[in-house]
């Protein structure tokens, strides 16, 4: 196995419930069961805007953590 850093960027339109955290999670979750050392890094453009007072329906359910941080649904799949 190489020892060299290798990226996998899963990218999407802007409508919400593409399953883009699904399916990173997943891929994740597969790397790791083969035996590389994974890190998910999720890049959102909501800079001051908080997603428990978005709209469900426009942006999806959002994930609170153990903290009460109320975070994008993502988190939550990465988390699992």
């Amino acid at each position: 196995m190489s020892n060299s850093t290798k990226y996998v960027f899963v990218t999407g339109g802007v409508t919400s419930s593409l399953g883009k955290g699904i399916i990173s999670a997943s891929l994740a979750k597969l790397l790791q069961a083969r035996g590389y050392s994974v890190t998910i890094q999720k890049l959102d453009p909501y800079i001051n805007i908080d997603p428990g007072t978005l709209n469900p329906y426009e942006h999806g359910e959002c994930f609170v953590t153990d903290d009460g941080a109320e975070t994008d649904l993502d988190l939550g799949h990465y988390e699992r």
